[in-house]
């Protein structure tokens, strides 16, 4: 879903189940003074910025590889966690910023110049850094490169302009997104739809959380600076380290979007049943379907993801079964009452949190991992038990993977059948997002607030 670090090969980076990306809110750096004067530890933090981009911009998982780099780790936390922000707002505000560039030159500068104008347009209109310390430190960036230095002038000029004018002019939501992109959106979704979900993209997420009981979720409400946004989920407004929230040391909550909790929330009661979570890391929903009272096994291909389910595991206090396994050749005869995989997919539905997966995913990629997709299908299929529930998911806003694959495994598998869930069913789930066959199509603007773009079907075993 999210995410990336670790992951197995074309598996969409997921958002830590307790450590979300940094937020530009809380991230101004200390040593950004209130008189202006920055220091070298500032310009460390806005050059680490710009690694972050350019990787995120080469490929899928260049952000998370550049943020776990040993340059990367060599800056303070507050450095690291300045930079990310930083960086993630630039990609979250990469069309709109790239518009206003447009604009400003009579043609486009070279791409070390660009990202200059990006990182100081992001701290002027959308962090809480002093202009003076904005243009300052990218000046002084600039000055440093052969390639960027005959520019210094142009970038001063242009961040200070944009300073007297007071605001970026608005941009067309379109300009948010990659071109291919907004053009499947806009055949798929229609253009209303495809203009509300960039326009997402300009809003920083809040954190969801997933809780063991309802009652866990009531009664930390307050202290979480929360409100309800599932049968046993909550949206906090907290920002900063998760750590240091209420009952965090407690296990009564884990970090997932509402979205991706989506799937096993639409499961009743599992006491007494079996369960397999596929693609298990970093491990919300075998947490959800051992809540719900589920003897669970998880299996994830990544021995460093799967360590994050234990992590996840050991704070919460509950145990699951774990393998370091493929799922299409687990050799395990054992079937089960539930089987819900959580796809390898191209992950633009995370786009709200990661916004790098927008820039760095190409159309092959969708094709590549549609073809991954049909083969999980087909050999999890054996695994459920005749009565049994079928969950399949992706982070993702393609139909390549989500419908065409329902309709496809179908075709191919008659003793499974569609459950077909409706809005008056799930009144906490937004009534766009059930289509008139049964499944669920998620998109990030049809919740307030947001939510990540999902697709969620759920089947049954015909009994035998």
């Amino acid at each position: 879903m999210s995410q990336n670090s670790g992951r197995p090969s074309g598996k969409p980076p997921r958002a830590p189940a307790a450590k979300p990306r940094p937020s530009a809110r809380q991230s101004r750096p200390k040593t950004d003074a209130s008189d202006g004067m920055e220091s070298d530890i500032g310009i460390a933090a806005r050059v680490a910025a710009i690694t972050l981009v350019e990787a995120a911009l080469e490929k899928r998982s260049g952000f998370d590889e550049a943020a776990a780099s040993a340059d990367f780790l060599k800056l303070s936390e507050t450095e690291r966690a300045f930079a990310g922000a930083l960086a993630l707002l630039v990609l979250r505000r990469l069309g709109q910023l790239d518009h206003v560039i447009h604009k400003k030159t009579q043609k486009m500068p070279p791409e070390a110049v660009r990202q200059l104008l990006r990182i100081g347009m992001a701290q002027i209109f959308f962090m809480q850094v002093p202009d003076f310390a904005a243009v300052s430190t990218t000046v002084k960036i600039a000055e440093r490169e052969n390639k960027t230095r005959p520019f210094k002038g142009l970038i001063n000029a242009i961040l200070r302009g944009l300073i007297r004018d007071g605001k970026l002019s608005d941009v067309n939501p379109k300009r948010l997104v990659p071109d291919w992109l907004w053009q499947r959106w806009v055949q798929t979704y229609g253009e209303e739809n495809a203009a509300g979900m960039a326009s997402v993209l300009t809003e920083e997420p809040a954190t969801d959380l997933s809780f063991r009981n309802p009652t866990d979720r009531d009664g930390l409400a307050e202290a979480l600076q929360g409100e309800a946004v599932g049968p046993v989920n909550l949206r906090s407004s907290l920002r900063g380290d998760l750590r240091q929230w209420a009952d965090y040391d407690a296990g009564k909550w884990w970090v997932q979007d509402i979205a991706a909790a989506t799937p096993v929330n639409l499961l009743g009661d599992l006491n007494g049943k079996t369960a397999l979570d596929v693609c298990a890391a970093p491990g919300g929903k075998t947490l959800q379907l051992i809540a719900k009272g589920a003897q669970t096994v998880a299996i994830d291909r990544s021995k460093n993801r799967l360590k994050r389910v234990e992590d996840n595991l050991k704070r919460i206090g509950m145990s699951a079964e774990i393998h370091n396994a493929d799922a299409s050749t687990f050799d395990d005869p054992r079937a089960f009452d539930v089987v819900l995989v959580d796809a390898p997919c191209s992950a633009t539905g995370t786009y709200r949190r990661q916004p790098d997966v927008l820039w760095a995913t190409r159309p092959a990629d969708v094709a590549k991992l549609a073809d991954v997709q049909h083969r999980l299908l087909d050999a999890l299929a054996p695994r459920v038990k005749p009565g049994g529930d079928f969950l399949y998911c992706t982070c993702s806003l393609e139909r390549e993977e989500g419908e065409t694959q329902i309709l496809a495994f179908l075709r191919r598998n008659k003793d499974f059948t569609l459950v077909k869930h409706t809005a008056d069913q799930h009144p906490d789930i937004p009534a766009a997002s059930f289509a008139p066959e049964g499944w669920l199509r998620l998109l990030p603007h049809q919740r307030k607030g947001g939510q990540d773009g999902f697709f969620v079907a759920h089947l049954k075993r015909n009994p035998a």
